[in-house]
């Protein structure tokens, strides 16, 4: 009876070591199937991607804006007042972009400031980097020489990196332009307009500095072919935070240089400011 017993156990023992073993092997089975899985499916995500990137680009109406407002009161009344806003909309291979940078400023309830750029752009995507445009700007400043500027005309650009915190632009452009003198000034001018042929070199660069943290810098030269002396560069220097998903505030630097001015006039306008930036 007891030898009986004794090989019953042992009996049982090995079929119990026999089905934990037949376990160990299933749940290794299991867990190499749930890596090939995952592998497969990141396979397909990367497809997926890949796909939907050669897919022509259709956005919805995408916009920024910033706002900025300084006001004081006791011994000096100032008060300015700074818009900066940015519009596109994508369909296919065509982009359509409206800027607009404004100012204005009293000091004592006289004007100091007054002035306004905005520009209408029209893109189509030749390849993933490379995109013809077509420009029409406008500029206004009461307190520069000129009433008003236009320059129109096509251009191409090239992007030239892409990467998850980086991205750069170069762009090129030949314009018909029209400088409309203020007539106080038209002493120093021959004539109260000027037309002629520009060029203008663009970059954008953009910089994710880290994930609630971006630089933007925009600079652009535009010039006459005639006179190499009459020329124009504009600047702008942006830091920005993410606050939220709609909101962001930063600090923003801008120069505005004109070669050419009359007696009397500054070549260069400078403005810092701090921002609170609206995306939707």
């Amino acid at each position: 009876m007891i030898k009986k017993i004794f090989f019953t156990t042992i009996s049982l023992s090995v079929l119990l070591l026999a089905q934990d073993d037949s376990s160990e092997i299933e749940i290794q089975r299991l867990k190499a199937e749930i890596q090939q899985a995952k592998a497969q499916k990141k396979d397909i995500e990367v497809k997926i991607k890949n796909l939907q990137a050669k897919l022509p680009v259709d956005e919805a109406l995408i916009s920024k804006v910033q706002l900025g407002y300084v006001k004081t009161d006791g011994n000096t009344k100032t008060q300015t007042f700074s818009l900066d806003a940015k519009a596109k909309k994508a369909w296919g291979k065509n982009l359509v972009e409206l800027t607009l940078d404004a100012q204005y400023g009293e000091s004592d309830n006289l004007e100091t400031n007054n002035k306004y750029l905005t520009e209408l752009s029209y893109n189509y995507s030749m390849t993933q980097r490379l995109s013809i445009t077509y420009l029409l700007g406008y500029k206004y400043d009461k307190f520069s020489t000129y009433d008003y500027q236009i320059y129109s005309g096509p251009g191409l650009k090239c992007l030239v990196l892409k990467t998850k915190k980086q991205k750069f632009y170069i762009e090129a452009s030949i314009f018909y332009s029209i400088d409309k003198i203020q007539k106080k000034y038209l002493a120093s001018y021959s004539n109260l307009n000027e037309t002629y042929t520009s060029y203008r070199t663009k970059i954008n660069y953009d910089l994710q500095i880290l994930q609630d943290l971006k630089f933007e810098q925009e600079l652009s030269y535009r010039s006459s072919f005639e006179s190499t002396k009459n020329y124009f560069i504009y600047s702008k220097s942006a830091l920005s935070s993410k606050i939220s998903s709609m909101l962001s505030t930063g600090l923003s630097y801008k120069i505005n240089y004109t070669n050419q001015v009359a007696a009397g006039v500054h070549q260069k306008d400078t403005t810092m400011e701090a921002f609170l930036s609206i995306d939707y």
